[in-house]
């Protein structure tokens, strides 16, 4: 028999990964259109921006503007990011507009990074294993009744290279006997990735060792950065690993923004392009219940929002063409950027290009290509 596919879930990222990283003069208007397209697409996750220091974080100044401004689409998470007690409160007041986190969900992190958790929050790996042990006390009698366990920096570091299989497995097992130990069941496992060393052969030999030391854990999270061209194949590598029994949140970003001030990659660091990933994964047989064409368009407003290109390959070329939306068979040249966009706004764009055909291009198997899709439609 063969193995079924696990469910997979997307969470669009580039309100907090993408702009944290983009200028911190783009005015929260521009955001906010931004975000009213990402929520026509589809999407049923989007983080919509982070409650951070703004003098460290000045990207997310206007973070309240944004949440005041956008319009939400009911069946829609809207969420956003917190480091602190203070973030906190300040996510708290928009609880009608938010979703606020499951006060029954506990969570633990271990940087495998020493380096990295010092530059991100200034602490070391030491005191977050020092601190498991509390951590997980306040929680079990704030009343959590199941916990996340998670891993960041999972597979290397720009500044320590490369972790082995067992030391992530160790600190996995660190936090899951802490919670175990207290009563609270481990239902979740995320495992970050801020500095892309991800690679499919990673991703799948990670896995494979914790299905089989947790088997009980169903639902997986996966924060993949792409500075070196890996993370959608290791997406694809971990969703063949899992099966029916699991699902698993994959966090992308429109265009394929992001990335953390703090990694040594600026905005080469980048995320999976949303708009890519669904694309994909439809074409694996794998419904998103997501709209490509409004991907697409939400694509092209993030390019201009952030004011420069982006890095989705479908919202540069479009989407496979199928049925009537196949090209124009005596189309001239096309070779720009620009030109390519003829997919979306039509043959003005390429008017005036080379065109080497004396006579208009003319094919009886596309003459019976076209009937059989008239006739489909029809029917």
């Amino acid at each position: 028999m063969s193995q079924g596919k696990p469910q997979v879930h997307i969470q669009e990222e580039g309100m907090r990964e993408g702009m944290q990283i983009e200028s911190a003069d783009i005015p929260a208007s521009e955001k906010i259109r931004l975000l009213d397209a990402l929520s026509q697409t589809g999407l049923k996750r989007i983080i919509v921006g982070a409650f951070v220091s703004p003098k460290w974080t000045p990207q997310m100044a206007e973070v309240e503007a944004v949440i005041d401004g956008f319009t939400p689409v009911e069946g829609v998470d809207y969420t956003a990011i917190v480091l602190n007690p203070k973030g906190a409160e300040r996510r708290a007041a928009y609880g009608h507009k938010l979703t606020l986190p499951d006060p029954t969900l506990g969570r633990s992190k271990i940087h495998l990074c020493d380096v990295f958790v010092r530059r991100n929050i200034n602490r070391s790996q030491a005191s977050e294993i020092e601190q498991l042990e509390q951590s997980v006390a306040n929680a079990a009698a704030n009343g959590i009744t199941h916990a996340e366990i998670s891993i960041n920096a999972a597979w290397g570091s720009n500044w320590l290279g490369g972790f082995d299989e067992d030391e992530r497995l160790r600190l996995l097992q660190l936090q899951y006997d802490a919670w175990t130990a207290a009563g609270i069941p481990v239902t979740r496992i995320h495992l970050g990735d801020p500095m892309s060393w991800n690679t499919p052969s990673a991703v799948r030999s990670t896995l494979r060792r914790i299905l089989k030391t947790f088997p009980e854990v169903r639902d997986y999270h996966l924060h993949l950065h792409d500075a070196r061209g890996m993370a959608m194949l290791s997406a694809y590598a971990a969703i063949e690993e899992l099966d029916e029994r699991h699902s698993l949140l994959i966090d992308t970003a429109i265009g394929g923004m992001g990335g953390c001030p703090y990694c040594g990659n600026g905005r080469a660091t980048r995320m999976i392009p949303t708009e890519d990933f669904a694309h994909f994964l439809e074409s694996e047989g794998i419904e998103t219940g997501l709209d490509i064409d409004k991907l697409v368009e939400a694509g092209t407003i993030a390019e201009e929002v952030v004011g420069h290109e982006l890095w989705s390959k479908v919202t540069a070329a479009g989407p496979r063409p199928t049925g009537d939306r196949v090209y124009a068979m005596d189309m001239p040249f096309v070779e720009t950027f620009e030109q390519a966009q003829h997919f979306r706004q039509g043959p003005k764009v390429y008017q005036g290009a080379l065109s080497p055909w004396r006579e208009p291009v003319t094919s009886p198997v596309r003459d019976a290509y076209d009937a059989r899709i008239a006739a489909e439609k029809e029917n």
